[in-house]
């Protein structure tokens, strides 16, 4: 290869390697985070502790509950009975492992919004929670706990058009997976191999990472303020925050060690030739 051609293709592979650590996030984050179900459920498992949430399901719950029971003048004494029994349920283990199988059912509705066949709802079905409840105030002996029919009540936690737009795409980067970061790995050293100054290289790939990740983790936070910004005024957007960072975490904490790990690089890279003339002075 012409020297006078490697410089320039040298920078156009580090170019690339840069502009795909994004995308290798990306992908990595929706095939392994979200596209597996057992991690989905290790993901959103720690919310069933989370107050928004655990009230959104007890609100959710007991308007179910309400609308199949007719309990004529006693209805706002039941529906505070009610509501205090689901809120009472909700700091149980029974409850935690409910709140594990209706996420379970809930993360073929986030593969669907992955999909190009989905609006971006993601909803996680109460049933298994209402039927536990059921079972509750039977044995609590109230009486109209038997008529109760446990159906299949949605909570809605994430709702956007602009952010269903956005998940369409991401089935391609699922399907994806590892491989743009193993190609931004490669153009990565196959740049810094075909560089004429590999030091300053190796500086400019590791700024030029950082960028890219800072960029990731800004529009993380920018999707957040989008999704809260357009929810319907019935859903909690303290409830819906709360699932949305539980489910971008990974993302976020991702693109926070590529920054790092890019800004310690450089600045080591800068060190190294300072380091190195002052041991030759002093010896």
């Amino acid at each position: 290869m012409p020297k006078s051609v490697r410089p320039a293709l040298s920078a156009v592979l580090l170019v690339l390697a840069c502009l795909l650590v994004p995308f290798g996030a990306l992908s990595a984050w929706a095939k392994y985070e979200i596209g597996d179900r057992d991690s989905y459920v290790a993901t959103m498992a720690p919310l069933a502790s989370d107050p928004a949430v655990r009230a959104a399901v007890a609100d959710a719950v007991t308007d179910s509950v309400m609308k199949e029971i007719d309990v004529g003048p006693l209805r706002g004494a039941v529906e505070s009975f009610v509501r205090d029994a689901v809120r009472s349920f909700t700091e149980t283990g029974a409850y935690r492992t409910a709140w594990k199988a209706a996420n379970r059912g809930a993360h073929d509705a986030v593969q669907s919004a992955l999909n190009d066949d989905s609006n971006g709802e993601v909803t996680i079905d109460l049933a298994p929670i209402t039927e536990q409840i059921k079972r509750q105030l039977e044995d609590d002996g109230v009486p109209f706990a038997s008529k109760i029919p446990v159906k299949h009540t949605e909570i809605t936690v994430l709702e956007s058009e602009d952010l269903g737009r956005l998940w369409k795409s991401f089935h391609t980067l699922q399907v994806a997976g590892v491989w743009p970061a193993v190609a931004a790995a490669v153009l990565a050293v196959a740049g810094v191999l075909l560089a004429a100054r590999r030091r300053r290289a190796v500086t400019a790939t590791a700024l030029g990472m950082a960028l890219t990740a800072a960029v990731l983790a800004a529009a993380v936070a920018t999707g957040r303020a989008l999704t809260l910004d357009d929810l319907p005024p019935d859903i909690s957007r303290d409830a819906a925050g709360a699932v949305y960072d539980a489910l971008t975490e990974t993302l976020r904490v991702t693109a926070w060690v590529i920054i790092a790990t890019g800004l310690v690089v450089a600045l080591a890279m800068w060190l190294l030739p300072r380091l190195s003339d002052r041991r030759h002075r002093s010896a």
